[in-house]
């Protein structure tokens, strides 16, 4: 028998009775209705194939393949999310604030993350719920940002914002860097409509939005900083520690999330699908 149950008060649930192995109507509606509800989805005692965890990712839309990292050299629709055991003192994918690749004109909607081989301890993923975010915001914040577009950039990809050498991630994900494209100014709004449930989120994040449109970068600054503060209080976060077999399905538009670098020594591998739906709105 299938049961959800809340894992904090504002993101994430845990599907319990759940086999993703073979996903019939049944189980993709539980998975819907879940992800539309808590935003984040944890599943565990998995173990999935790469077509098992495919086939669940087209659950919640048509997979997509991203620019910029490289897939598994058999599939393009996989990233491997790794970091080697030697691969100390240095940066890790995803190492702050941010919601996937939100730079381009179509970000990814959502994703699926698949535990394989996990430290002995640390590597946690954090998301934080933005709905609960814009909900909650003090009434002049919310006026400053009412009806506004923010900018967002590629910045670790490009040329203008290319991270120095030693905050750079794992160098066992192979991404493509200095490529000018990835500077080009991409506008979204400042406050999303969730189009499953019909309510507003926040859409900006550290990694990849550099001001809001109407106003200069450093105009921008601190009206920014204010909303990432707020939008990243653990009231409206969830911090997932992984098991093996472990899946974590999670709405790319609702939450931003956060990959802890807090095991140097220890090897990490989780395979990444990713799903598509129409691009951000107001």
């Amino acid at each position: 028998m299938t049961r959800i149950d809340k894992l904090t008060g504002f993101t994430g649930a845990e599907i319990r009775g759940l086999d993703l192995r073979v996903v019939d109507d049944e189980t993709a509606t539980t998975l819907l209705e879940a992800l539309a509800a808590h935003h984040v989805v944890i599943v565990r005692d998995q173990n999935l194939s790469l077509g098992q965890q495919k086939a669940v990712t087209e659950v919640f839309g048509p997979l997509a393949t991203l620019p910029y990292i490289d897939p598994l050299p058999d599939d393009a629709q996989v990233i491997a999310v790794l970091k080697e055991a030697h691969e100390t003192d240095m940066g890790v994918f995803g190492g702050d604030w941010h919601s996937d690749f939100s730079f381009l004109a179509n970000p990814p909607a959502g994703s699926v993350l698949a535990a394989v081989e996990l430290p002995p301890h640390g590597g946690d993923t954090v998301w934080a719920n933005q709905v609960a975010a814009h909900r909650t915001l003090p009434r002049d914040l919310r006026d400053a940002i009412d009806g506004t577009d923010a900018v967002h950039v590629g910045k670790p990809y490009g040329v203008r914002w290319a991270p120095p050498e030693e905050e750079r991630s794992s160098a066992s994900i192979g991404m493509r860097r200095g490529d000018p494209d990835a500077d080009e100014n991409r506008l979204h709004p400042t406050v999303i409509t969730v189009p499953e449930t019909d309510e507003q989120a926040l859409f900006v994040n550290p990694i990849y939005t550099t001001r809001l449109a109407h106003l200069s970068e450093s105009e921008s600054a601190p009206i920014l900083d204010e909303l990432y503060r707020h939008a990243t209080r653990p009231d409206f976060s969830y911090r997932h520690r992984w098991e093996p077999g472990d899946v974590a399905i999670w709405n790319n538009r609702t939450t931003m999330h956060y990959a802890t670098n807090d095991y140097d020594g220890h090897r990490r591998l989780l395979h990444r699908t990713t799903f598509a739906r129409e691009a951000p709105r107001r």
